[in-house]
């Protein structure tokens, strides 16, 4: 009985929709690129924003206000999503007149010559739980409202307010229909939140990336299914009856049911970013130039709508703007080897694969990719070792061998004088032993080979004589 008024509620649900005024179902759902800045090799922001036109982006997301690229952005036709750091938010809380500021010094110099549409407040700012970021959770809402009256104060209220979340601001998403916000953020965050979000016809800013969830679950989710190649393998929602063809419109519903769940079924979405990794660690599969060109040319068509639809199966018509993920790979985000290979582009500008974000160009019309090689788990052993273009950087390695050593658990004892791994006496080879052993001992509880980009994985085992370096076993 339970099951049938839960499915009962959501075919109400669905019908509701259908009546949604036209404006919604045809709002615009142009592709817009993420502007990362990430990199100590990028090109000038004024080449970048020459190649953002080049390829054709409506739209452009910045993580900050830098005052040079909104300049140079002025009496373009491109629309532009502005963010407020996190480390902004409790102040902007707090303070009228500091928001009043802020919006003096960030917006009102550039607009309306730059076409400044949205202020996006933080970044994933619910995905951090120290004490500190749980006070940010409950600045969010007060900081957006302040700058709300500031907007207003200027009569700037074509801008809307938003704050880009993360998939992890759900509890449940499998199946869509079970859509729940985590029981921490629901009455505290996110009631208010979509409150503040309805009342100002703002969008819900959602980060979603199926190769996360993909590549942590190979076996059991289609590749296919994650790449959006919509035609070789199709899900059932058990509560809902709506059929899923792709990874992407699964968690995109998962969002729409949880909102819907605490009372805001009108709440539009936004893909504030999505994307697919073109290369990154040796145990990180699907990373590959054919994953990423197939994800987000697929993604393209998805969300201009040369497909069937252009909304997800639970809100049909309605359109939802997205961001890809990004422009340029960036050398300097930390974490694991995808972290930096997110990009349409090298730094030099060079495209990394062809894609048209205006959706005009068919598929057949690119030049045949091949097929990447590392769709399936890796079972080998790795080693963390010293980067190629990082062994004459001694200072840099000191510092991060440093670093590793300094973590405890015997990490570097075998490179002490006297010891297997002592000679030879390089910061090189001390450096791919210290990496490798600490990343082997704390790999799991977090830790990655990076070392600010000193560092990558190998399948080639540096151990030599009798120093065995310890490796990963996958």
């Amino acid at each position: 009985m339970e099951h049938r008024k839960t499915a009962m509620a959501i075919e109400g649900f669905l019908f509701l929709l259908s009546f949604i005024s036209i404006s919604n179902a045809k709002m615009s759902n142009k592709i817009g690129i993420a502007y990362g800045r990430l990199g100590n090799n990028l090109p000038s922001p004024e080449a970048s924003v020459q190649l953002i036109q080049s390829i054709n982006a409506s739209r452009v997301k910045l993580y900050d206000a830098n005052p040079e690229i909104l300049q140079l952005l002025s009496g373009s036709k491109i629309q532009v999503s502005i963010m407020i750091p996190n480390e902004e938010i409790s102040p902007i809380s707090t303070n009228q007149n500091y928001s009043h500021l802020w919006v003096q010094h960030n917006i009102i110099p550039y607009y309306p010559s730059t076409m400044i549409r949205f202020l996006l407040v933080g970044n994933e700012i619910l995905s951090y739980s120290t004490d500190q970021d749980r006070q940010l959770w409950f600045d969010l809402v007060p900081a957006m409202k302040n700058l709300r009256r500031s907007l207003k104060k200027y009569d700037l209220l074509k801008i809307k307010i938003g704050t880009p979340l993360a998939m992890d601001a759900i509890e449940s998403s499998f199946p869509p229909s079970s859509g729940t916000f985590r029981s921490d953020i629901t009455v505290p965050v996110m009631k208010p939140l979509l409150q503040f979000l309805n009342r100002t016809k703002s969008f819900f800013f959602l980060d979603v990336y199926p190769y996360f969830p993909w590549s942590e679950n190979p076996r059991d989710i289609n590749l296919d299914y994650a790449l959006l190649n919509e035609n070789n393998y199709t899900y059932v929602d058990p509560v809902s009856g709506l059929s899923y063809n792709n990874l992407l419109d699964q968690m995109l519903d998962s969002v729409v049911f949880a909102m819907t769940k605490l009372g805001f079924r009108n709440v539009r979405l936004y893909i504030a970013e999505t994307g697919w990794p073109s290369a990154g660690d040796i145990d990180q599969i699907g990373a590959n130039i054919y994953n990423a060109a197939t994800y987000n040319r697929n993604l393209v068509e998805r969300i201009i709508g040369t497909r069937t639809t252009i909304g997800t199966p639970a809100r049909p018509t309605w359109g939802i703007p997205t961001f890809i993920f990004s422009l340029f790979n960036e050398n300097q985000k930390p974490g694991p080897g995808t972290e930096r290979n997110w990009g349409v582009m090298y730094p030099d500008g060079k495209p990394i694969y062809e894609i048209d974000l205006t959706g005009s160009r068919q598929q057949s019309e690119y030049q045949a990719l091949p097929k990447g090689n590392n769709n399936a788990p890796y079972e080998r052993k790795i080693w963390c070792v010293v980067a190629n273009e990082a062994r004459n950087l001694t200072n840099e390695l000191v510092s991060a061998i440093s670093y590793a050593c300094g973590q405890g658990n015997g990490t570097c004892d075998l490179i002490h004088p006297g010891r297997e791994c002592y000679q030879p006496i390089s910061v090189v080879s001390h450096a791919n032993f210290a990496f490798s052993s600490f990343w082997s001992q704390l790999r799991s509880n977090g830790a990655s080979c990076s070392f600010n980009g000193l560092a990558i994985q190998t399948s080639r085992d540096p151990s030599h004589g009798s120093c065995k370096v310890p490796g990963v076993a996958l």
